[in-house]
C-alpha cells in the first residue's frame, strides 16, 4: 500500500510538471493574442528580428559560398594524401563547418536579435506592464544593459559550443544536438526576456534565480515553445515581440507563486 501511494504521488507530481511545462508554452500564444489588440507595437517589436535575421541571411550566404575554399585552407596537410582519402577528409570539414556554422547562425539570430531588439523591447514589456495594470516600471541602468550584454554574448558561445559538442556523439548526435540546441536556446531566450521585467522590480542576481526556480517546468516550457517557433520559415521572427509579451506574464505569474509559497509557509500567529 505504501508503494502504491508513493506511486501515485510520484505521477501527480510527474502531472503537475507536464501541466507547467504546457502553461509555460501557453504564454507565448498568449503573447500572440496581442496582435490584435496592439498591431503597431508588435510591428515595432518585430524590427530586431528583420535586422538580426538580414545580417545573419548575409553571413550564411558568403560562408557557403567559400565552405569549400575553407574546408581547403583548412586540411592543407592532407595535400599530399592520397585522392580519395583527401577528398575524405575535406568533405568531413566541410560538413563539419557547415553544421557549426549553423549553430552559430541560431544562436546568433538570437543573441543579435537581443541585444538589438533591448530599447525595442522594453517598450513592449512596459505597455503590457501597463495594460495588465497593478505595476510601474522604473527604468533600467544605460550600463546595466551593456554588462548584461557581454554576458549574453559570452553564454551564448557557451551555448553553442555545447550543441555542436552534443551533435558530435557518435550513433545519438542527430539527436542529442537539436535537442540540446532548442533547450539551452530557449533557455537563453527566457532567461534575457524576463532580465528587464525582473529588474525593473528590483530583482536580479541571486533573488532571480531563487524566484525562477520555483517556476522551472513553466520557464522550460516557455522557452521551449519560443525556440521551437525558429523551425517556422519566418516564425523566429514572428514569436519575437510574442516572447516578449508572454516573459512579462511569466514573470508576473513566477512573482505571484512566490508570494503564495512564502504566504503558505509563514508561521500563524496564535494567541
Amino acid at each position: 500500500m505504501a508503494r502504491q501511494a508513493k506511486k501515485k504521488r510520484g505521477a501527480s507530481r510527474m502531472g503537475g510538471v507536464v501541466r507547467e511545462f504546457f502553461a509555460g508554452a501557453a504564454l507565448v500564444f498568449r503573447g500572440f493574442a496581442t496582435w490584435r489588440r496592439r498591431p503597431g507595437l508588435m510591428l515595432f517589436g518585430m524590427l530586431p528580428a528583420v535586422i538580426a535575421a538580414a545580417i545573419i541571411a548575409t553571413v550564411l550566404i558568403l560562408m557557403g559560398l567559400n565552405a569549400e575554399q575553407w574546408a581547403v585552407g583548412l586540411t592543407g596537410f592532407a595535400e599530399g594524401w592520397d585522392a580519395g582519402w583527401r577528398d575524405t577528409v575535406r568533405t568531413a570539414v566541410a560538413v563539419l563547418l557547415v553544421v557549426g556554422v549553423i549553430i552559430a547562425a541560431v544562436y546568433g539570430f538570437t543573441t543579435l536579435t537581443l541585444l538589438i531588439g533591448d530599447p525595442f523591447y522594453e517598450r513592449v514589456w512596459r505597455r503590457t506592464e501597463g495594460d495588465l495594470g497593478g505595476f510601474a516600471p522604473t527604468p533600467v541602468k544605460f550600463w546595466r544593459s551593456i554588462g548584461d550584454g557581454i554576458v549574453l554574448v559570452l553564454r551564448a558561445i557557451a551555448y553553442g559550443l555545447l550543441t555542436f559538442l552534443a551533435g558530435l556523439i557518435p550513433v545519438v548526435g542527430a539527436v542529442t544536438g537539436p535537442v540540446t540546441g532548442v533547450l539551452l536556446g530557449g533557455h537563453l531566450i527566457q532567461r534575457e526576456l524576463t532580465t528587464r521585467p525582473l529588474e525593473a522590480r528590483g530583482i536580479d542576481g541571486s533573488a532571480r534565480g531563487t524566484l525562477m526556480r520555483g517556476s522551472r517546468a513553466r520557464t522550460l516550457g516557455f522557452g521551449v515553445a519560443t525556440q521551437l517557433f525558429y523551425l517556422v520559415p519566418g516564425g523566429a521572427i514572428l514569436v519575437m515581440p510574442a516572447a516578449v509579451v508572454g516573459a512579462t506574464l511569466l514573470t508576473r505569474t513566477a512573482i505571484d507563486r512566490a508570494e503564495l509559497v512564502a504566504e503558505q509557509t509563514r508561521p500563524s500567529i496564535t494567541d
